[in-house]
């Protein structure tokens, strides 16, 4: 069966990957064999040359040692000072033995020689020889003279030769020791099993033995480099490229005896040699792990692509897509155009779905509220337009009606509700809610879903949202609204009934004020409960005079607290809308009785009508006092300024010509016909103060005239004055002058 484009490229890159990590695996498995190797044969050398130091070490030590000794014993005293001839064969005897002593403890094959200075002789090999003059001077100037110590090692043709000057301990040398050790001892005593090179260097860095010549291995500057390294006791040490030679690594042990350095080189052949069966088998573990990559691969291709090669069978021909040559090897292509056509197809026919959904859910929601949809129908729709019914389910429903327009045209009201029912849409989540709908031209309504709550956190729950809706509606479009609220119910059949309760608790509004938010159930007693009518009589009077003398401030006030105690004490909004209807009457007959024209004119005649279309308390007020009440102060103003005039000159005259007598408002209202508390606002608005304080203000003035013109006591003048105790008269002229009428009268008459 011919293989797609998917299978090579799945099968290309599984084998690409796998043959990457079989070789990132193989050469992790080579560096660190290599390491491993190369740390073994390091220390199988490092091993080798603390072996051959300290084996060296051990011999030098003996025979320096025995030479010591010797130096310090009596038998070397006498001898060194001793001329020994071929007739004294006990000294030459005696010498000789100590020396073949020596050579058993030593290194085989070693030549020891003892010279003494003193008596110019010398004995090596069992053989005596006498030293010239020449000799002699030359031996103290080469060993002796130009020496910092008396031990010491020379390096000469025949190998290493070891000098000690004696005694020890003393600074005149009487006698030399000399160890003359071979290269063939050295060879002998240094020769390893894998024979390798092997270089001493004394503590100078001067080369004093070598197994092969060592310009093969090291340059001059290399051994420099290791003298003047100063490394530990052993180790491995990196020598840099050199003309003559390239870079190294050494393995080198160091003597603390005589910090004679010895070294090896690490040989990379021999690495090469110890790494070979190794490398052999990673080779053929990396040529296995590939070729079961390959296997690997192959089948997770076929595994991976036959899914393909199914949906491929399952999908129907697309006509609009030709392959071009082997249709084949482009099967991810052919599945793609054809998904994407089936795709097309769905988004269309969802697309069209979808724009009829709302419509079909806004006429469902008002079937509801116009009890127009059977429980068959209802259950057969509702799964449809996404709510699957879910047990213990409960419902309220919400209904919302602008308080005010704010600073909009009536025109733009339509405009207010879509915008506020898109806010419900956006404030209370899509699961809590059904589609919220515009019931009519004054009314939002939305259905609240509720499902496993408690009747407290279902409370809770919605006068949250409703807390939050009227908000954000306040935010948004800087109007204010308010919410009725139905009781719960169980079955979306009882929606009607819901309705009418959410607008039986948006009447209350006219008791609550703006932004309201009414549940049915609080207000349900209020409803049920006795009619009692309550209407505030005092204050439609005080306010009826406030509009006859024009005082715009006082009507204001007046008519804030009658309308709020109309809706104080009158709990159902139907009570308030007759006392409202009431009050209007009243502001008519008011207005015939003043002979203005303000409530009966043509623009006024459907008054009623727009009052008790306004469910908002301060829309009513603001209407009442703009429209209606204020024109009629206006109108009332313009009438009676010169009436207020007049009236208040006949009150002030009546003071100035009754002050002696007994006067009140009441008494001058029975006298003049007027109502005593509209003579009051009259006279204080003409004169700016009050008639109680004008007229005591008048009879303190005729107090003080009294008091400088007449003989008069204070209680006579009190009495004449109408206050019924002197002291009261006192109290008052004091309050008023600063002083007491007798201190007034005495400071008058002393002027």
């Amino acid at each position: 069966m011919k293989k797609g484009r998917m299978f090579y490229t799945i099968f290309i890159t599984i084998l690409v990957l796998g043959v990457g990590l079989v070789a990132s695996f193989g050469s992790y498995i080579y560096f660190t064999t290599i390491s491993s190797v190369v740390e073994r044969v390091s220390n199988t050398k490092q091993s080798y040359m603390a072996q051959i130091r300290n084996s060296l070490e051990q011999k030098i030590q003996t025979i320096e040692y025995a030479f010591n000794t010797y130096s310090t014993t009596s038998s070397f005293n006498d001898v060194v000072k001793n001329p020994i001839t071929e007739k004294d064969f006990i000294a030459y005897r005696n010498v000789n033995t100590q020396l073949n002593y020596i050579a058993t403890m030593g290194l085989e094959g070693t030549e020891y020689s003892l010279i003494s200075l003193d008596q110019n002789w010398r004995i090596s090999n069992g053989s005596l020889s006498y030293l010239t003059k020449t000799e002699r001077e030359k031996l103290i100037n080469t060993y002796i003279d130009h020496q910092e110590k008396g031990l010491f090692w020379v390096k000469t043709d025949k190998g290493i030769r070891f000098v000690n000057t004696l005694p020890v301990f003393s600074k005149k040398k009487q006698a030399i020791a000399l160890s003359d050790i071979s290269l063939q001892t050295l060879n002998h005593t240094i020769q390893t099993e894998d024979h390798m090179a092997v270089f001493i260097l004394n503590k100078q860095g001067d080369l004093m033995y070598e197994t092969q010549p060592a310009e093969q291995l090291l340059s001059t500057q290399q051994l420099q480099h290791i003298s003047e390294a100063k490394p530990n006791n052993t180790g491995m040490l990196t020598l840099e490229k050199t003309d003559q030679q390239p870079a190294r690594q050494v393995i080198y042990a160091k003597s603390a005896y005589n910090n004679w350095t010895y070294l090896t080189v690490l040989d990379k052949k021999e690495i090469a040699d110890a790494f070979q069966t190794t490398k052999f088998g990673i080779i053929m573990m990396g040529l296995v792990l590939t070729l079961l990559m390959v296997v690997v691969a192959y089948f997770i291709a076929i595994y991976f692509t036959k899914p393909f090669q199914q949906i491929k069978r399952s999908l129907p021909k697309n006509p609009n897509f030709a392959f071009k040559n082997e249709p084949s090897k482009n099967e991810i292509e052919w599945i793609i155009n054809s998904i994407d056509n089936i795709v097309t197809e769905k988004e269309s026919l969802e697309s069209l779905i979808q724009s009829e959904m709302p419509q079909l859910e806004t006429q469902l929601i008002l079937n509801l509220f116009r009890k127009r949809i059977s429980a068959e129908e209802l259950a057969r729709k509702m799964p449809r337009l996404g709510y699957p019914q879910i047990e213990n389910q409960m419902y309220i429903t919400l209904l919302v009606q602008l308080d005010n327009l704010g600073d909009r045209d009536p025109s733009d009201k339509d405009v207010l509700l879509l915008a506020i029912n898109k806010i419900v849409e956006e404030t209370i989540p899509e699961q809590q809610r059904m589609l919220p709908i515009i019931l009519n031209d004054n009314t939002q309504a939305t259905i609240l879903i509720l499902t496993g709550k408690s009747e407290q956190e279902t409370r809770k729950q919605v006068l949250d949202d409703a807390t939050l809706l009227v908000r954000n509606v306040k935010e948004y479009l800087n109007v204010s609204i308010s919410i009725g609220i139905s009781t719960v119910y169980d079955n979306l059949l009882e929606s009607k009934e819901a309705c009418e309760m959410s607008k039986q608790a948006l009447h209350h509004r006219l008791n609550l004020g703006k932004e309201s938010i009414i549940f049915y159930e609080d207000i349900s007693m209020v409803i049920s409960g006795p009619v009692l009518l309550h209407y505030p009589t005092e204050l439609e009077s005080k306010l009826f005079d406030a509009i006859r003398i024009g005082d715009e401030e006082q009507v204001y006030h007046t008519v804030h607290s009658l309308l709020e105690e109309m809706m104080i004490k009158n709990n159902h909004s139907m009570n308030f809308e007759v006392l409202l209807v009431r009050f209007v009457n009243n502001l008519i007959q008011l207005e015939q009785l003043l002979g203005i024209e303000v409530l009966l004119t043509q623009d006024n005649h459907a008054l009623y009508h727009r009052l008790l279309d306004i469910r908002n308390p301060e829309e009513i007020e603001r209407m009442l006092i703009e429209q209606v009440i204020f024109p009629m102060v206006k109108s009332m103003k313009e009438k009676t300024n010169q009436q207020f005039r007049c009236l208040s000159e006949k009150i002030a005259a009546i003071i100035r010509a009754e002050y002696d007598q007994e006067l009140s408002l009441e008494l001058i209202g029975d006298r003049l016909h007027y109502n005593p508390n509209y003579l009051s606002s009259i006279f204080k608005k003409e004169y700016g103060t009050t008639f109680s304080e004008y007229l005591m203000g008048y009879r303190l003035q005729m107090g003080k005239k009294w008091l400088v013109e007449t003989d008069m006591t204070i209680k006579e003048i009190a009495e004449r004055l109408q206050y019924h105790n002197s002291q009261n008269f006192i109290r008052s002229f004091r309050k008023k002058e600063q002083v007491t009428p007798g201190a007034y009268r005495k400071m008058k008459q002393a002027n």
